[in-house]
């Protein structure tokens, strides 16, 4: 096919636009491939709906030959499902909510477990039937609060989601594992350079799950990974290795704990600097991991009070606040304001200590290095007091551990392996193995071989569709502009007419028709713009494949310029040139 840039609806901009923050939103919006029309929400203009369609056919093409069959559920979706998982609430205030003309409540989906199950649970009756997967490209909806990056991470975007039903768990592995290879391929395909890393489950539930990411320095997921072992994960899902705990006989061997007049101490530097002035570890330095760090926050459960929650760390890290959501998730949390202390006087800001969180009934969860038999400077929970010495497991304990500091690169690997590195990524797909959560919800059963229920195990895999066109803009671009590979490319070949000459533009006229006949999808620069601007668009476009018939036709040439390398060849002008070109493109 031939679509002339005269006629192609198409206008490139010069400048960039003056929000955008990234490489991708800048190129996409100034090429011409969408435009905004609210914060989050972008058109798909002709080239940029014919990359994404080209993204979906490659991700229908793995679906369907892993057997999943394709079917698409409604967008605007009633509230009674999602009442009984919880999510109505859980979601928060990212689920966009609205109610028809009768006032019954209505949601735009963010995604579809319920419907999926449901759907399952009303056609099939029968062991028979299983396994089975599931899956949609549909448009999906969530309220961010800052949306950003453009398509990225924007308020309503286009997804696959697919969703496995078996009816046990070695089933599911299966399923699962079928995907992460789909995935793979999938991702191959597109050319980009991704890692699956481990990860949490969050507001969907279930057990097992990986993330694959994009790497990208404008990434919003940081994940680290061991190069000794190819350990990888989000760091939400980092569980950090504990120490080695001692014994009773060796607990009660250690010092008592001894309280401290330390004035002036309300920040762990100064507390640190106070015990090697008063030399409180002998000639050994204190260094803030010696230090008990107890952070304040208020958490409260999906329709539930606010509660106190405080949590223990060692004093040289920070509270990491992506893996406290993960970790809390459904529950939102705050951190202490003035009013909440006055309101609690038994909390000392700078010398909370576990003591005062006992005796009120605060709950109280350890960091995985605070074991039994490690000894700590903490607070004393009066001002200007510490105590040093503070024995986990024998002057306090924990409720339970949270594992929520911040994962920094040179950490030991959870695999005991090596240390941790750290990078960015973008998410482009996530697969889990959800288990029983919603199939227990809505009863999907089917009767098994011994004529007795059999109660069905979910997974739910998903692919960002649209996100996919800016991540792969995010790693295929240079100075000048995009550089698609060709398998996502609005066009084969981008045939640029920059010499007025009538004899040249007869011939890339007939040219353009060659290579259509060769089944090439060809972009057919014949403006009356200059052949700079020509240029600039062309290489601001992206095609892979330039051809410039320009200055050289009348001594018989034409040029082929690579848009990925850079690399230029001459092609001879004549009756080989279209074989030619289509030989190089593959």
């Amino acid at each position: 096919m031939i679509t002339r840039m005269s006629e192609l609806f198409l206008r490139t901009l010069r400048d960039d636009p003056a929000d955008a923050e990234v490489p991708s939103h800048k190129l996409l919006i100034r090429a011409g491939y969408v435009r905004p029309i609210a914060p989050g929400l972008y058109s798909w203009l002709p080239l940029g709906l014919k990359v994404l369609r080209k993204i979906e056919n490659v991700v229908r093409e793995e679906m369907d030959a892993i057997g999943a069959q394709e079917i698409l559920f409604p967008a605007l979706l009633p509230r009674e499902p999602y009442e009984q998982t919880n999510r109505w609430t859980e979601y928060g205030d990212n689920l966009f909510r609205l109610a028809d003309r009768r006032g019954n409540d209505m949601l735009l989906g963010p995604t579809h477990e319920e419907l999926f199950a449901l759907t399952v649970k009303g056609e099939y009756s029968s062991y028979k039937d299983l396994p089975v997967i599931l899956y949609q490209v549909q448009t999906k909806y969530r309220d961010e609060a800052r949306p950003r990056a453009g398509i990225l991470r924007g308020r309503e975007f286009i997804m696959k989601d697919s969703y496995s039903f078996d009816l046990d768990d070695a089933g599911l592995e299966r399923s699962y594992l079928a995907h992460r290879g789909a995935y793979q391929k999938m991702f191959d395909r597109l050319g980009l350079r991704y890692v699956i890393v481990s990860a949490t489950s969050g507001a969907m539930g279930g057990s097992a799950s990986e993330e694959f990411l994009a790497e990208s320095e404008v990434g919003e997921d940081t994940f680290v990974r061991c190069l000794e072992s190819g350990y990888a994960a989000n760091v939400e899902a980092v569980q950090t290795p504990a120490p080695p705990a001692l014994g009773d006989e060796e607990i009660a061997g250690l010092p008592e704990a001894v309280v401290h007049d330390t004035p002036a101490t309300e920040t762990i530097a100064t507390l640190v600097s106070w015990a090697n002035d008063a030399g409180v570890f002998g000639d050994r330095q204190v260094t803030a991991a010696d230090t008990l760090k107890n952070v304040l926050l208020k958490v409260r459960a999906p329709g539930g009070d606010w509660e106190l929650l405080a949590i223990g760390l060692p004093g040289d890290r920070e509270v990491d606040a992506k893996r406290l959501e993960a970790a809390l998730e459904p529950a939102e949390f705050a951190m202490l304001e003035a009013a909440d202390f006055a309101k609690h006087p038994f909390l000392v800001k700078g010398y909370i200590g576990p003591k005062a969180l006992r005796d009120n009934e605060v709950r109280y969860l350890l960091d995985p290095r605070i074991v039994a038999g490690t000894a700590w400077i903490t607070g004393a929970d009066a001002p200007g007091r510490h105590v040093v010495g503070l024995v986990a497991g024998r002057d306090f304990v924990g409720d339970g551990v949270i594992d929520v500091a911040e994962v920094r690169e040179g950490d030991p690997s959870p695999d005991g392996a090596g240390t941790l590195v750290s990078a960015r990524g973008i998410e482009i797909g996530h697969i889990f193995q959800l288990g029983r959560k919603y199939t227990d919800t809505f009863g999907v059963d089917v009767l098994g071989e011994n004529g007795k229920p059999v109660r069905l195990t979910m997974g739910s895999y998903g692919v960002g569709v649209s996100r996919l066109v800016a991540v792969i803009a995010e790693q295929c671009h240079d100075e000048l502009g995009l550089r698609w590979p060709s398998v996502v490319s609005p066009f084969d070949a981008h045939l640029v007419i920059a010499n007025k000459d009538a004899d040249a533009r007869a011939g890339a006229l007939a040219l353009a028709d060659e290579l259509d006949a060769r089944g090439l999808d060809v972009l057919l620069d014949d403006r009356t713009s200059s052949p700079g601007v020509k240029f600039k668009d062309a290489e601001l476009l992206g095609v892979p494949w330039i051809v410039v018939v320009g200055r050289g036709w009348a001594d018989g040439t034409m040029e082929l310029r690579n848009r990925f390398t850079g690399e230029t060849r001459q092609i001879a002008v004549g009756a080989g040139a279209a074989g030619e070109i289509a030989a190089a493109l593959g």
